[in-house]
């Protein structure tokens, strides 16, 4: 039986589909939204996904966006009543199998729900060794300006021929796959796949599932064996995302595995034995999560070996020019315009700037700024920064203002007033003075 779940915010459309599709043989469950959508898609599996653009809270995009990068996905169909060869193609463009225009044939639906079930039948270890391939095709940069990232890069080299754990710790945004990848790159394993997995995206059950695979029949909608993660990262790389949201269920079992190589499926009493490097990542304190309760003492100290921790961009300030240019010459290139780089005024304010999201919001801030320049050089108007980052540049200047009038109001006063000496003492000419005056109104 093939299971499909409906995310739409209508709901007739939902309750129809749910009855009709039930009568054609499929299993149907419904969602009004993205965010319900992916509370679903954390507790059980779909085959299918019958998904809507156009909702209220997180949209079909946006849904598609996230679970884009996921190989283990359900097969998406787009349905929508508002079809364009534009939302047609954004929906392509983020992994959508088909694309119906409501009204629609229930036949011609069911048709395309079959294809996308055989479509989606390839096994995990094709789809991710796909992935694999793109990844190894794709250029590869490490941009270490600073002193810091220089100092990584090093021991990276040291530790990458080695097949001990790594642990990378950073906040969000700080390129902790990229630090996975070049150790990946200067290691003995590189002609072998790199696989990743985001630890926050699936339930105890599914994530179990994902790493170490499951028999035919093991639970309720498990139609047919699954090879698991760890049999595709045979002899190669496997990178832990976000390793601190691990339920406490499988953090036992994935310490057995990196202690011996060995594992079993899910439903199955067969010990398999695979040979595989791990590398985790978090953006939480592990040690306090040890402290806790939440995070095994034991796998912590295993995972610990090595540890490399990535400083939040705002500390190494060094590498923004560098960034900027690269990411620059990607939307450049990818966007088919002609830029020059960064004018004076935006390298300033992108130095200025505190950086929250890290390089993530660098990157998503040079691509916008790429769109929105008409000149061929992005200026400090280009980068369309954060409302709060204006309003904090705007309190700096006005106290900047406030220290210029109360220096020139002192100098005055020691002078006696005589505007001549003043701006000899100040180094400004006489106009200039006089319009400093005018400004602040002082008489």
């Amino acid at each position: 039986m093939i299971n499909v779940l409906v995310v739409d915010d209508e709901e007739p459309i939902r309750r129809l589909l749910k009855k009709e599709l039930s009568r054609k043989g499929f299993s149907v469950e419904t969602a009004s939204d993205g965010h319900e959508a992916l509370a679903r898609l954390k507790d059980q599996v779909f085959d299918v996904i019958l998904l809507d653009i156009m909702m209220p809270g997180m949209d079909g995009i946006e849904l598609m966006k996230k679970l884009h990068r996921d190989p283990a996905s359900p097969v998406i169909i787009v349905l929508t009543g508002r079809a364009t060869v534009e939302t047609a193609v954004d929906a392509m463009k983020h992994g959508a199998y088909d694309y119906l225009a409501k009204p629609y044939k229930l036949d011609e639906l069911v048709i395309i729900i079959n294809r996308a079930y055989e479509y989606g039948r390839l096994s995990i270890k094709s789809q991710l060794l796909e992935q694999e391939l793109v990844r190894k095709e794709s250029p590869f940069e490490f941009i270490c300006r600073s002193q810091q990232m220089k100092e990584i890069l090093a021991l990276i080299k040291k530790i990458a021929p080695t097949d001990s754990p790594v642990l990378i710790q950073g906040e969000s945004g700080t390129g902790k796959e990229l630090i996975a990848n070049t150790v990946w790159h200067h290691s003995k394993r590189e002609s072998s796949p790199f696989i990743a997995l985001n630890c926050a995206t699936l339930s105890e059950n599914l994530i179990e599932s994902e790493i170490f695979g499951h028999e035919k029949g093991s639970f309720t909608s498990a139609y047919q064996t699954k090879h698991g993660i760890v049999e595709v990262a045979d002899k190669g790389t496997l990178f832990l995302d976000e390793i601190g949201e691990m339920p406490m269920g499988l953090q036992a079992k994935l310490l057995r595995f990196l202690d011996s190589g060995e594992f079993r499926r899910i439903g199955s009493n067969r010990t398999l034995k695979v040979d595989v490097r791990v590398l985790a990542a978090t953006n939480k304190d592990l040690s306090e999560l040890v402290r806790t309760g939440a995070f095994r003492e034991d796998l912590f100290y295993r995972l610990n070996v090595i540890t490399i921790t990535i400083p939040p961009l705002r500390d190494r300030t060094d590498d923004i020019s560098e960034l900027a240019a690269y990411f620059l010459k990607k939307y450049s290139q990818k966007l088919s315009k002609e830029i020059r780089g960064l004018g004076p005024d935006a390298l300033d304010t992108l130095k200025r700037y505190h950086w929250p999201g890290n390089v993530r919001e660098l990157e998503n801030i040079l691509e916008r700024a790429v769109i929105l320049s008409d000149t061929g050089k992005i200026s400090a108007a280009d980068l369309a920064m954060p409302v709060r980052f204006a309003v904090e540049e705007a309190k700096e200047h006005s106290s900047l203002e406030t220290m210029e009038r109360d220096y020139i109001l002192k100098v005055l006063k020691e002078v006696n007033g005589n505007q001549s000496k003043a701006s000899q003492i100040l180094e400004i000419d006489r106009k200039t003075l006089y319009h400093k005056l005018k400004k602040y109104g002082i008489s």
